[in-house]
């Protein structure tokens, strides 16, 4: 066996206890029964996969889907140009914004959560902002709203976003960028046909990083969505701990998984056949 292989075993040995051996009662689980007390019965049924279709659960995933999707854009909008311009600064201003998109990890993520729930809330800092100077006469609604959790989980996400296309940015290789200005190729034609498909892996990956978690993400919508807001998320949480409708809440589980699944796989296949374009160019 190889040395890299040997290296990964612990990593692999944890991840196959602590991720496949859960996922495997999960899918148990979805084939069970709710007992009468919620307790599980051992009995084999697809009502709870059947369930999951029902029309009020699929409204609640496409809205999820579709909170994903924009934090995902918000996040590649806001993050590519951070990531790029960390490339072209000096060492110093390098760290320092590093330091920036990494500082939100060293604080709690509940407490950052209720850090907006102040700045939002009918007499937060924004509406008291807003109406010391004359803009509105009365708060704005801004809490407890769809943009306030596609906001809320943007800045969740925002470092998984930054940091793989900073190190797709690190590794440009920066002649073709002086060979093509220098051949009269405009700023954005430059990005368009070099800069943006060399870092396109880092793209992906974020993307996926920040797809994958806001899919299955609650926290944020329970704080800055109330109960207005309901993601899937949300539901596998009461069913597991309100309901306590196990069954159910593996059955919705196993869905959400199972998307994540097919995402990753398409990103493989994107990933693998742009490393095979590029090894037929070289």
């Amino acid at each position: 066996m190889k040395k890299g292989k040997l290296l990964a075993l612990p990593a692999m040995a944890w991840l196959g206890f602590f991720f496949l051996v859960p996922l495997v009662f999960i899918l148990a689980y979805s084939f069970m029964q709710r007992g009468t007390y919620g307790d599980i019965v051992m009995t084999f049924t697809l009502e709870n996969i059947v369930k999951v279709f029902e029309s009020q659960y699929m409204k609640i995933m496409w809205r999820t889907l579709l909170i994903a999707t924009a934090t995902t854009l918000f996040t590649l909008l806001i993050g590519y140009p951070y990531a790029y311009t960390i490339m072209f600064v000096s060492k110093r201003w390098q760290r320092m914004l590093l330091m920036l998109i990494t500082i939100p990890f060293w604080i709690n993520f509940l407490v950052r959560s209720y850090a907006w729930v102040v700045i939002l809330r009918t007499q937060g800092l924004v509406n008291t902002f807003l109406m010391n100077i004359g803009l509105i006469d009365q708060p704005l609604n801004l809490l407890y709203t769809t943009p306030a959790v596609i906001l809320g989980m943007v800045y969740t996400l925002l470092p998984f976003m930054v940091l793989p296309i900073y190190v797709a940015v690190e590794q440009l290789d920066t002649r073709k960028l002086e060979a093509a200005s220098d051949l009269g190729a405009s700023p954005l034609r430059t990005f368009l046909h070099i800069t943006f498909p060399m870092t396109l892996s880092g793209v992906l990956t974020g993307s996926i990083l920040v797809f994958v978690s806001s899919i299955g993400m609650f926290v944020v919508s329970d704080i800055m969505g109330g109960a207005k807001v309901p993601l899937i998320g949300n539901v596998i949480q009461n069913q597991f701990l309100g309901a306590r409708n196990w069954p159910f809440g593996a059955a919705l589980s196993l869905v959400l998984v199972l998307a994540c699944v097919v995402l990753i796989a398409i990103y493989y296949r994107i990933s693998n056949a742009k490393d095979a374009e590029e090894g037929e160019k070289e």
